[in-house]
């Protein structure tokens, strides 16, 4: 019982030093006891999403070999290929803000302190990400759960059927942006307040 405790914990520590290695190139805000594990677990999520891309490559040639090769074109294949497209690029979103691998279009954003940086973050997720985010979510459940009651599908003919599936989608990608948003916060406050108690990583200990 404690050798199967011992490599549960085992993989769980391998999983937060590989969630530290991949944001350590990223960011040098520190990470706190929660932060670490809700990072570790987005890292791992973006790592089995982005297969989705295989397969959005592999319905693409599928359906260009099957339109131009034997003059078959396929709405389905059509459906299916933004289907898996936009599902990968939501869920995604997630990873990209735990790796801070976004888009900044601030250009002052690399020039300022560290200390800055984290002020800038604070008041950013808290008057701005987070109520956004808040606000999509209660609007994409209904939005959701109005297509599951209505068993809506598409309109095209041979299109497909559970489009509430892609729309409920939607809604998780906003939920999982506010828990990522979350814990990005808890290392922005470890680093202006000290709260949460920040603990040491690969990369504080090498700056030690």
């Amino acid at each position: 019982m404690q050798e199967s405790e011992f490599k549960t914990g085992e993989r769980e520590q391998m999983h937060i030093a590989d969630a530290d290695e991949l944001l350590h190139h990223h960011t040098q805000l520190p990470q706190t006891a929660l932060s670490q594990r809700i990072d570790a677990g987005f890292v791992w999520f973006g790592k089995l999403v982005s297969w989705a891309w295989l397969a959005v490559v592999g319905v693409i040639i599928y359906a260009v070999v099957g339109r131009y090769a034997f003059g078959q074109g396929s709405v389905t294949l059509e459906e299916w290929q933004w289907h898996i497209a936009g599902g990968a690029w939501l869920l995604g979103l997630s990873y990209a803000l735990t790796a801070d691998d976004h888009v900044r279009v601030d250009v002052l954003h690399e020039r300022m302190s560290l200390k800055t940086q984290g002020w800038v973050e604070f008041f950013g997720i808290t008057l701005l990400l987070l109520p956004f985010l808040g606000a999509a979510l209660y609007e994409a459940m209904p939005y959701a759960y109005a297509s599951f009651t209505q068993g809506e599908r598409s309109q095209a003919p041979a299109g497909l059927d559970h489009r509430w599936i892609l729309k409920g989608i939607v809604a998780l990608s906003f939920a999982l942006l506010i828990l990522a948003a979350l814990s990005r916060l808890l290392r922005v406050t470890a680093l202006l307040f000290g709260l949460p108690t920040p603990v040491k990583t690969s990369e504080s200990k090498e700056a030690a």
